[in-house]
């Protein structure tokens, strides 16, 4: 061979080596994950006929601690006047962005999410969710740890039952174990003391005007759960300390600090084909701030001293599929608080919900149906008002 078909030899066996190193490197490349990103929501209207009263501000949704009660001796609570009102809302219509991201310490999830229920009563942003996870470390806002999400009933209205744990904290969030159907979770997640001034307004009205909440600490949550066949259940817990102080003085004081503390149970159970029946019981010291309706954390005594003031609630509903097409969810809640001495007669103490609707799927992205919803607030005194309501709605998902 001579010294020239050796060169092209050597030439050919160096083009072929570079071919295989560069396939070898688009196939890696091509196999590389790749960032995925998710857009999903849904567009849903609200027509609400209701026969009783709500507070203005929250009259697209039935809450039963906006109920008014006082509607003859002045100051009158929100909402007094005639029975009987039409509302359409679209604040049930949702976007959110969710995205999947490789990275060199394993795949980064996000969730970042708003309705458009404004607390003020307005059809504006409100922010769900701001969520990111990788591995067993979570942070930012999301569902409470003392928060079961799966046994919200299959209803229409936007708030839901008064005796359900219901709120999305900002949070730092671990995951030590996710395996063989069993969850174990702890967060400290953001503190906050709802307070009731209670007589405190009638002996001293300065300072119970600038009263304000103290939060120290963060609040301490764990949770556990367990799915099988059968359904599935849940137990979490919450220890906090709940304060108040006087911003008005140098030194904030008077002030005062109390430790609350709460366990929820939770669950679901399986029934005829898609059927399940979901439950939950609460009960605590100064919870009503995880609580989805009414009631507050820290309230004065009999000698206005502060008191953490206990919250039980509990929910009990029944999903039920009569064909592919057709659902219906009945069911009833309540959320009670155990009143201090030194609270007004107009404190509130049980708040109740109950609804059963019929749902339609006509396709596989829209619902529309129609749902009887009723509700009740009793006060301290004993004074107590209900609200009546009929709700037809649609919602397409995307």
């Amino acid at each position: 061979m001579n010294y020239r078909m050796n060169r092209k030899i050597h030439a050919s066996l160096i083009a072929l080596a570079a071919l295989a190193i560069g396939g070898g490197v688009a196939q890696a490349a091509a196999e590389e994950p790749k960032p995925k990103l998710e857009i999903y929501g849904q567009i849903m209207l609200d027509a609400i006929y209701d026969a009783d009263r709500m507070n203005p501000l929250w009259n697209a949704t039935l809450r039963s601690s906006q109920i008014p009660v006082n509607c003859t001796t002045p100051p009158l609570d929100a909402g007094c006047g005639k029975d009987g009102a039409t509302i359409m809302s679209i604040r049930q219509s949702t976007l959110g962005i969710k995205t999947a991201i490789p990275s060199s310490m394993g795949e980064i999830k996000t969730d970042f999410a708003f309705d458009l229920f404004g607390s003020d009563g307005s059809t504006s942003v409100h922010w769900l969710r701001a969520w990111a996870e990788m591995g067993i470390y979570g942070i930012g806002q999301y569902d409470s740890v003392l928060m079961d999400m799966d046994v919200f009933p299959n209803t229409l209205d936007y708030w839901g039952p008064s005796g359900m744990v219901f709120v999305r904290n900002p949070q730092l969030r671990v995951t030590p174990v996710s395996h063989d159907g069993m969850t174990v979770m702890f967060s400290l997640e953001s503190p906050n003391s709802a307070l009731d001034t209670g007589k405190v307004t009638q002996v001293d009205p300065d300072f119970a005007a600038s009263i304000a909440a103290w939060n120290r600490y963060p609040d301490l949550l764990g949770a556990f759960r367990m799915d099988r066949d059968w359904g599935h259940f849940r137990a979490a817990g919450i220890v906090r300390e709940v304060g108040y102080q006087n911003p008005a003085a140098a030194n904030g004081d008077p002030s005062g600090r109390k430790t609350g503390y709460g366990v929820n149970l939770s669950g679901s159970l399986k029934s005829i084909g898609k059927d399940n029946f979901t439950w939950q019981i609460v009960d605590g010291y100064a919870i009503a701030s995880y609580m989805d309706d009414g009631g507050v954390d820290l309230a004065p005594d009999a000698n206005l001293k502060a008191q953490t003031i206990q919250s039980i609630g509990w929910l009990a509903y029944y999903n039920h599929y009569w064909t592919q097409q057709l659902s219906s969810a009945i069911g009833y809640s309540e959320h009670h608080q155990d009143n201090a001495g030194g609270q007004l007669d107009d404190a509130f103490k049980r708040g109740t919900y109950s609804s059963v609707n019929l749902l339609y799927y006509p396709a596989k992205n829209v619902t529309t149906g129609v749902e009887l919803l009723w509700g009740q607030r009793e006060n301290k005194g004993g004074q107590a008002a209900s609200d009546a309501r009929m709700q037809f709605s649609s919602k397409v998902t995307f």
